[in-house]
């Protein structure tokens, strides 16, 4: 039978368990919560804890709510949110992650110490994610977001440059966009920053040389991580049999022919119980036990 393991550097960062510790802890007090926006970017995980009572909402519900409690997630919020939940009276469990808050200071300091119209203050991230908006949101909507080179036409090269990364990005990604700024504008009034998670940037090389042990890779991970398409990419780079998954129902039973060796993994916002999940199914597959639910797909 194939051997099947589990990354162990795969799963959640320090920044997502600690929201969903704090969310459970109210959780167990209450039975009943509001995060605004999806806990974590992992479907599973989101409806386990909307069966505790955890309720998602949007910024828009969010100003018709007074006097409750409610989690901002690991990502991080503009002041906008925090502004409106004072006047609204509601009390705000602040999971935001150290680092994402640390960044978002650096952001506003540049951007209160330049003055108006003299600098602009570039982010290299996804445009309309929940950390890039909490980053915009520190220069009232002011800074520029591109996500690769195809947005460099974006910047004003007139002005001085501060360039600034989302924290899970690629650093390989990061350098790329600074050596073509380097580039363009040559003056040298052009400054970057690396402010890219290590936690989540050396998961990098760890997952390539996982996927690299294995015949067979199962990487799961919601639709919505852009950690995880970051990661899944390298993991098909160096073994092109590497599929994405996201639950049980995706997994095909013809990729397990043959292999030998099986090896699963996750993104920073994939739960360990989820992994274990698929690595019990793939086990009752080669034991044939599931072939009857599975001939049917």
């Amino acid at each position: 039978m194939a051997r099947i393991e589990i990354d162990e550097h795969s799963g959640f960062c320090f920044g997502v368990v600690t929201a969903i510790r704090k969310a459970e802890e109210e959780l167990d007090r209450t039975g009943h919560l509001y995060c605004l926006g999806d806990i974590v970017h992992n479907s599973n995980e989101v409806e386990r804890l909307k069966a505790k009572g955890l309720i998602t909402i949007d910024h828009e519900q969010l100003k018709q709510l007074h006097d409750v409690k409610v989690l901002l997630r690991a990502h991080g919020e503009p002041p906008e949110t925090y502004r409106i939940a004072a006047e609204n009276h509601i009390e705000i469990i602040d999971a935001t992650c150290p680092v994402v808050l640390q960044l978002q200071r650096k952001i506003k300091t540049a951007y209160d110490s330049n003055p108006p119209g003299e600098a602009q203050i570039v982010i290299y991230g996804k445009n309309g994610h929940a950390e890039v908006n909490g980053l915009v949101g520190q220069t009232h909507g002011e800074a520029v977001v591109i996500e690769g080179s195809n947005d460099l036409d974006k910047i004003d090269l007139d002005k001085k440059l501060l360039l600034y990364s989302q924290t899970t990005k690629s650093v390989e990604g990061f350098r790329h966009i600074v050596d073509e700024i380097k580039h363009l504008k040559p003056d040298g009034r052009f400054e970057s920053f690396d402010t890219i998670c290590r936690q989540v940037a050396n998961r990098i090389p760890n997952i390539r040389e996982f996927a690299r042990r294995h015949d067979l890779v199962l990487f799961v991970c919601g639709k919505k991580s852009s950690n995880g398409r970051v990661l899944f990419g390298e993991c098909l780079q160096v073994n092109p049999q590497s599929h994405l998954v996201s639950d049980l129902s995706e997994i095909a039973p013809a990729w397990l022919e043959g292999k030998e060796s099986i090896g699963i993994c996750g993104a920073t916002s994939t739960p360990r119980w989820l992994m274990t999940e698929v690595q019990d199914y793939v086990a009752r597959l080669l034991d044939g036990k599931e072939s009857g639910k599975t001939a049917d797909k």
